[in-house]
């Protein structure tokens, strides 16, 4: 039994580690003992020696440069440093002492700042559908939902990647960040709902994906804490890891002096606009992995001269590689929601609870508002503040005006107008894709990126489906005895689903007549985006890309279909499997991993 003085020591510290933690400084220090290898970009000197050169010898010399410190390319480097020198570029900053990534209560803000130092980086598609993409390192898992599920087997099988591997990989992540959830009431209302009108059978808590309705895991604590990808850096080998942030990546740098063109290098700015390159070390096995992200990492390609010739011409970029497919299949799998209100207070809560139909359509679910009662008034951006989810803006009509009148009518809504829940409904595998081009040669401007949502009827009927399940779900006992509302008729909760949507898209008159208008009208996106760089067209099964040396791409980008209900365990679990898989086709036993 521990002692009295043992006890109170033991508080002390706990107390002293709060302290730490409950300011901004402390957790800004706190990160650098824990992460040491994080630094700042301006820290790195082209002409300087530095502590984390390769251990081949040579100035700032690597033998993994890593493009993207998010998802997939926290896992990625982390493992790699395993046995080799390894440069981990993020062109964010850190999520440890940024609140708005940290805390369950503030999911919307994060996605709501559109600052230039903001966690995640706002986007319009041409669709007119608004969108995020992740600015930090740790990447999406920063700014999402926390919802945690593996693939399915099939998606497992598709790829042609080792299961033995794969389910090595998994727990890997699961083991560091993954949590399982306290269910919320408003979670349990809608799970009950689910298997009253037939997506069964309950399959409990799992990470698996599997038909029926179940509980997932997720990257928030019991505290209402995330945890992301950036902690698996904790993971890599200090003394041949290098991560630096607030890097953006300008473009790579190629030798084009023999048969195919050689990545040997990459340039990229630090936070104070200077300029700096970074090699690899010169070994044929030596790699530039981007892991950009679906829109981060055709746009690299593409600024680095790797694309359709005439696109490239225009912008005046040196072509390196003619290939027409970069940028190519872009997807998003459209999320509409339905709106249910309740006359009883309603906790917070993000996906919990998640129903996989055989229809092609995922039911998951959310409520609450986290923020107190005045902070609804605050100007959010253009979204949906009680959920966080983007909202949509036609292309024609997104005006100045039409943006101050959103903001003035976002001002007058009452907080009680966000007192129920949601039900979201999403396509799974959407058939309609789309495409990525360039606007101009500056990385930090977004890309023209085309999703093209429904334009393929067996999606818009599958949305209908989905739809007419949600709308099951608002009228079942269990939500209406849990909301203390009367049952409504379909077309009020579709009324009051397109009222609530808070977005400046025209509405039709058929709105609540026509399933079909209502999900053309209401689409929203869930940032399951993904394409651009497939297997086949652009890399080989290996993801090498095709037609240059020296450079790989692992993030989901090469994905054809979104993994799973939500691609996070997934592209994290690709980052481990990829690095393992290349350290034993390099080392072999040797590897020792």
């Amino acid at each position: 039994m521990a002692s009295v003085g043992a006890v109170k020591l033991i508080f002390c510290f706990v107390l002293w580690l709060s302290n730490i933690l409950s300011s901004c400084q402390g957790k800004e220090n706190f990160y650098k003992y824990q992460y040491p290898f994080i630094r700042r970009a301006s820290s790195f000197s082209s002409s300087s020696s530095s502590s984390f050169s390769s251990s081949s010898g040579g100035d700032n010399v690597y033998d993994y440069i890593i493009v993207g410190g998010g998802t997939a390319g926290c896992p990625l480097a982390a493992t790699l440093s395993q046995n080799f020198s390894v440069l981990l570029l993020e062109r964010g900053g850190v999520p440890f002492s940024n609140s708005n990534v940290s805390l369950l209560q503030n999911f919307h803000i994060a996605l709501a700042d559109t600052s230039p130092t903001s966690a995640s980086q706002f986007f319009v598609s041409t669709d007119g559908v608004l969108n995020a993409r992740a600015r930090v390192l740790g990447g999406g898992t920063c700014i999402n939902a926390g919802f945690y599920t593996r693939a399915n087997a099939r998606f497992i099988k598709r790829k042609g990647w080792d299961a033995k591997l794969v389910n090595e990989s998994y727990p890997w992540v699961e083991k560091q960040i993954v949590h399982r959830p306290k269910l919320a009431p408003w979670q349990k209302a809608v799970r009950d709902s689910l298997l009253d009108i037939g997506v069964s059978p309950f399959n409990g808590f799992t990470y698996d994906h599997i038909y029926g309705t179940k509980i997932g895991g997720t990257i928030f604590d019991r505290f209402g804490r995330r945890h992301t990808a950036a902690e698996l850096l904790s993971s890599g080998n200090p003394r041949k890891l290098t991560v630096l942030i607030h890097a953006s990546v300008q473009k790579i740098v190629f030798d084009t002096t023999g048969k195919q063109p050689k990545a040997v290098g990459v340039i990229f700015k630090d936070e104070n606009g200077n300029q700096h390159q970074a090699n690899l070390v010169n070994k044929a096995k030596s790699e530039i992995i981007l892991s950009c992200g679906a829109i981060g990492t055709p746009q690299m390609l593409l600024l680095s001269g790797i694309g359709p010739k005439a696109d490239l011409k225009k912008l005046n970029i040196p072509v390196v590689l003619n290939n027409k497919f970069v940028g190519k299949g872009m997807a998003d799998n459209p999320m509409n929601t339905i709106f249910v209100p309740s006359n009883r207070p309603v906790e917070q809560s993000l996906i919990q609870t998640v129903g996989i139909t055989k229809k092609g359509v995922y039911i998951e679910a959310s409520s609450g508002f986290g923020q107190s009662n005045n902070s609804i008034h605050c100007h959010h951006g253009i979204m949906s503040a009680e959920i966080g989810q983007l909202s949509t803006i036609p292309p024609k009509q997104r005006t100045p005006e039409a943006i101050q009148e959103y903001i003035k009518n976002k001002r007058n809504l009452p907080h009680e107008a966000f007192k129920g829940g949601f039900i979201l409904e999403k396509i799974a595998n959407p058939i309609s894709t789309g495409e990525l081009n360039l606007i101009n040669t500056n990385v930090d401007d977004n890309p023209s990126v085309t999703f093209n949502y429904f334009k393929h009827p067996y999606d818009l009927q599958r949305c209908v489906d989905g739809i007419r399940m949600a709308t099951k779900i608002a009228q079942s006992e269990h939500v209406t005895n849990f909301t203390r509302c009367n049952k409504e008729t379909v077309d009020k909760i579709l009324n009051m689903s397109v009222e609530a949507s808070v977005n400046l898209i025209p509405r039709h008159t058929n709105d609540t007549k026509s399933l079909e208008q209502f999900c053309k009208d209401t689409v929203i996106t869930i940032w399951h985006y993904h394409g651009g760089s497939h297997v086949g067209k652009v890399v080989n099964p290996e993801y090498k890309v095709l037609g240059v040396n020296r450079l790989r791409i692992v993030d989901g980008s090469t994905f054809t279909e979104s993994p799973g209900t939500n691609p996070q365990a997934t592209v994290m679990m690709m980052g481990r499997y990829m690095a393992v898989k290349i350290l034993r086709e390099r080392l072999g036993r040797a590897a020792g991993i």
